[in-house]
C-alpha cells in the first residue's frame, strides 16, 4: 500500500470516527430526523456539484430503484436509528456497535447469495456477539430499557449496512462510485423529506448543533465517500474494509478527546472483541504475512 493511500484510510477512518461525536452534539437540539435529512441534503447536493464540476456520469435515470434502495436502505434508515441511539448511547459505544457491519452482512450474504457460512465466519460471528454482550454487560451506563432500545437501534443500523453492502454486491453491477455516492444521498434526502416538517425542533439550534451537522454533511459524509470510493479504486475493497477496525478507535479516541467520555476497561476489551470477530468474518488477517526474502514488493496492508 502506498504512503498516499495510508494517508487516506487513517484520515477517511478519523473522518468517520468523528461522525459520531457530532451526532452526540446534534441529536439533542435537532432531533434524530430532522438532523439527518439536513446531513443527506448537504452531502448530496455537495456530491451533486462535484460531479457537475468533474464531469462525472452518475447513471441516475438508468440506476434510480438501486440508488433508491441504497438511499433508504443503506443511508436513510441507519443514520436515524444510529441518530436516535446516540440520544442515550455516548458515541464511543455507538462507533464501537457500528463494527458489527460486517457481522451481520455475513448473515445476510449466507441468506440471501448463499455466500457460504465456513467455520471461520460462525466463529467470527459468535466471537463478535459475544463483545456486543460484553458491550451492553459491561457499559459504564446503567442498564435500563431506553439503553437496550438504543443499542437494539444501532445494532438495527448495522443490520441495514450489511443488507446494503450485500445488495449492492449481489444487484448494483458496475455502477459509476460517485454515482452511488451522490445518488444514495440524494434518495435518502427524498426519503426523509415528507417527515422532516413533523420533526423539526421547537426552538433554534444553538451553533454547536448547527456547526456539528454541517461537518457531519460536508466532511462526514460529502468528502468521506470521495476518500473510501478512491481508497476503492487504488486499493481494493478488501483492504478499504480495514476503515472497519480504525473507525471505533478513533470513536473512542475522539470521544475522550473532545466531549470527555470515559475509557473504561470493558469498553475497550469488548472492542477488541467485536474488531477480532469482524477480522474473522471478513477474511482479514489477525497479523501481517510475513515477508517473502525473494520478493521485492512489501506486503500489503
Amino acid at each position: 500500500m502506498r504512503a498516499t493511500d495510508l494517508g487516506r484510510l487513517v484520515l477517511l477512518s478519523a473522518i468517520w470516527g468523528s461522525s459520531f461525536i457530532f451526532i452526540r452534539l446534534a441529536v439533542p437540539s435537532l432531533g434524530p430526523v430532522a438532523l439527518v435529512e439536513a446531513r443527506v441534503l448537504i452531502a448530496s447536493v455537495s456530491l451533486l456539484i462535484y460531479a457537475a464540476i468533474t464531469r462525472q456520469a452518475l447513471e441516475l435515470r438508468q440506476r434510480w430503484r438501486q440508488y433508491l434502495f441504497l438511499g433508504a436502505v443503506g443511508t436513510a434508515i441507519p443514520f436515524v436509528l444510529i441518530s436516535a441511539a446516540e440520544l442515550s448511547l455516548s458515541a464511543s459505544l455507538a462507533a464501537i456497535l457500528n463494527a458489527t457491519s460486517p457481522l451481520f452482512g455475513a448473515i445476510v450474504a449466507a441468506v440471501w447469495i448463499r455466500d457460504p457460512l465456513t467455520i471461520r465466519k460462525a466463529s467470527g460471528l459468535a466471537i463478535g456477539f459475544l463483545g456486543v454482550a460484553i458491550l451492553a454487560g459491561w457499559s459504564h451506563l446503567a442498564l435500563s430499557t431506553v439503553v437496550l432500545l438504543s443499542i437494539g437501534a444501532s445494532l438495527l443500523g448495522a443490520l441495514c449496512y450489511g443488507l446494503s453492502s450485500v445488495y449492492t454486491k449481489a444487484r448494483v453491477k458496475n455502477a459509476p462510485p460517485l454515482g452511488m455516492a451522490a445518488g444514495s444521498q440524494l434518495f435518502a434526502s427524498l426519503v426523509l423529506f415528507p417527515l422532516t416538517p413533523f420533526a423539526l425542533p421547537d426552538a433554534w439550534p444553538p451553533r454547536t448543533a448547527l456547526l456539528s451537522t454541517l461537518a457531519l454533511g460536508f466532511a462526514c459524509t460529502a468528502l468521506a465517500y470521495l476518500i473510501y470510493f478512491r481508497l476503492i479504486v487504488n486499493i481494493g475493497p478488501v483492504k478499504a474494509l480495514t476503515v472497519t477496525f480504525l473507525v471505533p478507535i478513533f470513536g473512542i479516541l475522539w470521544g475522550r478527546l473532545f466531549i470527555g467520555e470515559p475509557i473504561t476497561l470493558s469498553t475497550l476489551a469488548a472492542c477488541a472483541v467485536i474488531l477480532a470477530g469482524t477480522a474473522l468474518v471478513t477474511g482479514l488477517p489477525l497479523r501481517l504475512p510475513r515477508k517473502d526474502p525473494r520478493s521485492t514488493t512489501e506486503p500489503g496492508i
